[in-house]
C-alpha cells in the first residue's frame, strides 16, 4: 500500500477563518479562535492521520502590513509556509473586498504546487453572491480550484479534504502517527490563557499581551502550572488584574477549565502579571519567546 504525506499550508488575511478551518479539518480544537484580528501569532502545525496518509496542516498568522517587529516575525512564519508547501490553501471570505486581497497572491501563483482557494463563511451570504465570488476567484487565480466553504458549519469540508488527499504526493509520514501537532503542551496552555484575554479585554490590551509558562509540574492526578502574563505598560497591568484581582481571577478560572479538558485531569493554575516595556519591538525578547524561524 502506498502512503501519502505532505504540507497543506493555509494562508489569508486576518479573520477569514484559517484557524476554524484547520480545527474543522482535524476534528479537534488546536488553534485558538476569537473574533479579534491577529489571534494567531505563530505557525501552528495540525496533523491529520489515516492508515495510508498524513496531512500536515499549517495555520499561519493573518497577512498584514507590519507595524511592530512582532508583526515582521509573524510574516516570517507566512513566508516559511510558502517555501515548504506541497499544497497551498488560500482562504478568503464572502465579505472580503477586492482591494483587501493581499499582494502575496502574486507569490502564491508563482509557486509550482497545487493551489486551492476556499471562500469561507458562505453561511453569511446567498447563492447568487457565492456564485459570483467563485467566478471572480477562478478568473483572479486561473490555476486554482475554488471551494465555497463554511468552516464553522462544516459545509464542503469533506469535499475539500478529499481533494487534498488526491493531490498529496506519495511520501512516508513526517511525524509519528499518534501526534496531533509538533507543539508541546506548554504552548497550548499559553494559547488557552491568551485566548481568554483576547475574549475579555478590549482595544490595545490583548495585542500588548504575551503569555509565558514559567513552570509545569505534572503528577498523576494534578498538574501545577505557573504562567506570567506580560504587558507593555503599568496601566495595562492594572487593567489585566482588575479591581481586587477579579478580572485576573476570571481569566484564571476560564483558562483552568479548558486546560483541564485538554490534559484530562485537575489543574492548579497560578497567574502573574509583569511589565516588559515595548516587548513587541524587542528582537531579543521576541526570539526568546519563540518568534523565530
Amino acid at each position: 500500500m502506498t502512503h501519502k504525506a505532505g504540507f497543506v499550508n493555509i494562508l489569508g488575511r486576518p479573520n477569514v477563518g484559517k484557524s476554524t478551518l484547520m480545527n474543522a479539518m482535524l476534528g479537534e480544537k488546536l488553534s485558538i479562535i476569537t473574533p479579534k484580528a491577529q489571534t494567531t501569532r505563530h505557525r501552528i502545525i495540525g496533523i491529520a492521520n489515516g492508515e495510508d496518509y498524513q496531512i500536515v496542516f499549517s495555520d499561519t498568522p493573518g497577512i498584514i502590513k507590519p507595524k511592530y517587529k512582532l508583526h515582521q516575525k509573524m510574516m516570517d512564519f507566512v513566508k516559511e509556509a510558502l517555501n515548504d508547501a506541497d499544497i497551498i490553501l488560500f482562504l478568503t471570505e464572502v465579505e472580503e473586498k477586492e482591494d483587501e486581497v493581499p499582494e502575496i497572491i502574486n507569490e502564491i501563483e508563482n509557486l509550482q504546487v497545487p493551489l486551492l482557494v476556499g471562500i469561507n463563511k458562505v453561511d453569511l451570504s446567498n447563492q447568487t453572491k457565492v456564485e459570483q465570488l467563485v467566478e471572480y476567484w477562478k478568473n483572479r487565480m486561473p490555476t486554482a480550484e475554488v471551494y465555497p466553504l463554511s468552516a464553522l458549519y462544516n459545509f464542503n469540508i469533506d469535499a475539500l479534504k478529499k481533494r487534498i488527499l488526491e493531490l498529496l504526493p506519495e511520501h512516508p509520514p513526517y511525524y509519528p502517527k499518534e501526534n496531533l501537532s509538533d507543539r508541546n503542551i506548554r504552548f497550548f496552555v499559553s494559547e488557552i490563557i491568551r485566548e481568554k484575554i483576547l475574549l475579555h479585554y478590549q482595544k490595545e490590551i490583548p495585542y500588548a499581551v504575551e503569555v509565558i509558562i514559567e513552570s509545569y509540574k505534572e503528577t498523576e492526578n494534578l498538574d501545577r502550572i505557573a504562567a506570567t502574563i506580560y504587558v507593555e505598560r503599568e496601566t495595562q497591568k492594572g487593567i489585566i488584574i482588575g479591581k481586587g484581582g477579579e478580572a485576573l481571577k476570571k481569566i484564571g478560572i476560564e483558562a483552568r477549565k479548558d486546560i483541564e479538558a485538554l490534559v484530562g485531569k485537575q489543574v492548579f493554575l497560578e497567574l502573574y502579571v509583569k511589565v516588559k516595556k515595548d516587548w513587541r519591538n524587542n528582537e531579543k525578547i521576541l526570539n526568546q519567546w519563540g518568534y523565530k524561524i
